[in-house]
């Protein structure tokens, strides 16, 4: 598939860029490359590849969760500048 320059200058508008004459050949010619290259990729025939999220087989490298006891209030608000009623005090952030 081929892009021309005048598709470059318009996803180039419509994402509020402004390309000077080089980049705008530099994209073209790349972007080109790219959309040439997934061409290519579209000839494969994958009819008998299974569909797969990962080029390889990969576990889950989290560990399970655990219950565990909560850190106290008391603690977790020592070194808070300002707490009040057993919670944070923060400044008002939306009107």
């Amino acid at each position: 598939m081929k892009i021309t320059r005048d598709e470059v200058v318009h996803v180039a508008k419509l994402a509020r860029l402004n390309l000077d004459e080089e980049a705008i050949e530099l994209y073209t010619r790349q972007l080109g490359d790219i959309l040439t290259y997934m061409d290519t990729l579209n000839r494969v025939d994958t009819k008998d590849v299974p569909p797969t999220s990962h080029a390889i087989f990969i576990n889950n490298a989290f560990r399970e969760d655990e219950v565990k006891a909560s850190v106290p209030v008391e603690r977790a608000l020592a070194n808070a500048p300002q707490s009040e009623d057993g919670s944070f005090v923060v400044p008002k952030v939306i009107g």
